[in-house]
């Protein structure tokens, strides 16, 4: 499978919640359940586990997906991902990038190769 990276940067494709969907394997998602309730103090259930990936028009996206600004940013610019908007980077990934920095390199990656 090519590889799908968020608007964020993020590499969809690697995220263990599109995994299990990919997979469709229920074990999976009430694993990966289990570890979000710890990691994130909310609780998650098997049946949130399911996501095709920010970037799609699927409607099985994350919980958190469906509230995110930089993907109703993206959507609304209607570009592949933040690296393509003449605004990158601009402040609302901030949050991701001090979460995620592999997700900075990402885009950055993608904007020198436009």
């Amino acid at each position: 499978m090519e590889k799908m990276v968020g608007y964020c940067g993020i590499i969809c494709s690697d995220c263990p919640v599109f995994i299990a969907t990919r997979e469709n394997d229920d074990a999976e998602r009430r694993h990966v359940s289990e570890i979000f309730t710890r990691q994130y103090g909310t609780e998650y259930k098997q049946v949130d586990i399911n996501c095709d990936g920010c970037p799609s028009d699927s409607s099985r996206i994350f919980n958190y997906c469906n509230v995110c600004n930089v993907r109703k940013c993206g959507k609304e610019k209607q570009v592949e991902n933040c690296a393509c908007c003449g605004d990158y980077p601009c402040e609302k990934l901030s949050k991701v990038f001090a979460e995620y920095s592999k997700a900075k390199e990402t885009l950055d990656n993608i904007k020198s190769q436009l």
